[in-house]
C-alpha cells in the first residue's frame, strides 16, 4: 500500500487531508508543489483540474479534500471520521460543505490580501517543503506571482473586507455552538471538526502546520489587530485542533 499526498504545504484544504491520515495512523508521503507549477503535475495525475491536494493510492487518484475524505473513510475504515448515523452524516457533511465553501476562500483570500503586501514573509510559507532555490524563483517573479493569485482569487481591498466579515460570522457561530456542546455534530470528534479548525489554522499558527510562520512581530498590522480581537472564539478551535490533531 502506498499513499502520496500531492499538496501546497501552507493549504488549508491540504491541512485537512494530512490531519486526517495522522488521526487514522496511515503512513504517507507529501510531494509538496510550488503554486504555477503544480498545474502540469496535477493534471498528469487528474487529467483536469489543477486544484490540491491530490491522492495517490496506489494508482487510484483521488482530488478534492471531501472526496478524499470519502475516500479515506470508505477504504480505511477505522477511526471514521464520518458518523455512521445518516443524520448525523446529512449534518457534517452540511457542516464540511459550508465551511469549504465559505470559511476556506475567505480565509485565504483575507489573509493573501495582507500578506502578498509582503513578499519576504510571504515567500517561505508559499514554497514551503520544495527545494531551496524555489524560494529565489518565486522572489524573482514575485509581481507577476501576485497578479495571478490575485486574479485567480478574486483578491483585493473590497473582498478582503467581505471575507473577514465571513470570518467573524462563522467565528462567533462556531464558537457559540461550541460553548454548548463539545463537537459540532453527534457526540464524538468528526470531519465537521476537523474541517473547520483544520480551516481556520492557519490564524492560530499550529505547530503541526508544516510551514514558517511569521514571527508576531511581522505579521501585518491589519491582521495582527484582527488577530488580537478575535483570539476568544480562534482559542476555541485551537483547542479543538490541540485535541484531536
Amino acid at each position: 500500500m502506498a499513499l502520496k499526498l500531492y499538496q501546497f504545504a501552507i493549504s488549508h484544504y491540504c491541512e485537512k487531508i494530512r490531519w486526517a491520515l495522522d488521526f487514522k495512523g496511515l503512513n504517507y508521503e507529501t510531494v509538496n508543489l510550488l503554486p504555477g507549477q503544480h498545474i502540469k503535475t496535477v493534471r498528469t495525475l487528474t487529467g483536469k483540474a489543477s486544484s490540491v491536494p491530490v491522492l495517490d493510492h496506489d494508482g487510484q487518484i483521488v482530488q478534492g479534500s471531501a472526496r478524499i475524505l470519502d475516500y479515506l473513510d470508505e477504504t480505511f475504515p477505522e477511526r471514521s471520521l464520518t458518523p455512521d448515523d445518516p443524520e448525523l452524516r446529512k449534518q457534517a457533511l452540511a457542516w464540511e460543505h459550508r465551511l469549504d465553501e465559505e470559511a476556506g476562500p475567505a480565509i485565504r483570500c483575507y489573509s493573501y490580501h495582507h500578506f502578498l503586501q509582503r513578499p519576504k514573509i510571504v515567500v517561505p510559507m508559499l514554497a514551503a517543503g520544495t527545494p531551496f532555490y524555489n524560494r529565489i524563483l518565486l522572489s524573482l517573479t514575485f509581481s507577476r506571482v501576485d497578479e495571478v493569485m490575485r486574479q485567480w482569487m478574486k483578491i483585493n481591498e473590497k473582498t478582503a473586507g467581505k471575507s473577514r466579515q465571513v470570518m467573524e460570522g462563522l467565528l462567533n457561530e462556531l464558537a457559540g455552538i461550541y460553548s454548548q456542546q463539545a463537537f459540532l455534530v453527534g457526540d464524538r470528534f468528526s470531519r465537521a471538526d476537523l474541517t473547520a479548525a483544520a480551516l481556520f489554522a492557519p490564524l492560530f499558527q499550529p505547530p503541526e502546520y508544516p510551514v514558517p510562520w511569521p514571527k508576531p512581530g511581522r505579521i501585518p498590522k491589519d491582521i495582527k489587530a484582527w488577530l488580537d480581537q478575535w483570539q476568544p472564539q480562534l482559542q476555541t478551535l485551537e483547542k479543538i485542533y490541540a485535541g484531536n490533531r
